[in-house]
């Protein structure tokens, strides 16, 4: 059994043991179990799974943060007269080798307002995305690199 897998029971333990299945009480279970799992490491070896859980709140955080601030930004474009966007498309080269790190940093692009993932080159290593504000294209690359990829190949390897 994974640790993940380890931990879900602890939470779901927890509920049953407390009574209440809400949400908030199922994360706080997790939490829980996290750091009893963490506390127990010596008994089952090392494991990437603490480091990995980090990283995965750590790239819903950077997503979220990047969800409201493009969102007002689009909408900041859209309600006010002058119009700040210079649409266009740009080429990204991918560190991300596999098909679930292509598919989840291309999802996570199109997930954003203002940026929508359009193709992947036939080898599989540029994505091509439309990204409403380009004012510097090197900029959105960088973001695109040091940002979401980053983050989710922290996850996945």
């Amino acid at each position: 059994m994974t640790l993940f897998m380890l931990n879900l029971m602890l939470a779901l333990g927890w509920a049953v043991v407390t009574g209440g299945y809400s949400l908030g009480n199922l994360i706080f279970g997790f939490v829980i179990g996290y750091f009893a799992l963490w506390v127990s490491r010596p008994l089952y070896g090392s494991s990437a799974y603490f480091g990995r859980l980090v990283a995965g709140i750590r790239l819903a955080t950077f997503f979220l943060y990047d969800l409201v601030m493009s969102s007002i930004q689009v909408v900041w474009d859209v309600v006010t007269p002058s119009h700040k966007s210079r649409p266009g498309i740009i080429a990204v080269k991918l560190d991300a080798k596999t098909d679930l790190e292509i598919m989840l940093t291309a999802n996570l692009i199109s997930l954003t307002p203002g940026t929508l993932s359009l193709e992947l080159s036939d080898d599989k290593s540029i994505l091509y995305v439309h990204a409403m504000f380009i004012d510097d294209p090197d900029d959105i690359r960088r973001q695109v690199k040091e940002g979401m990829e980053r983050r989710v190949l922290e996850v996945l390897r």
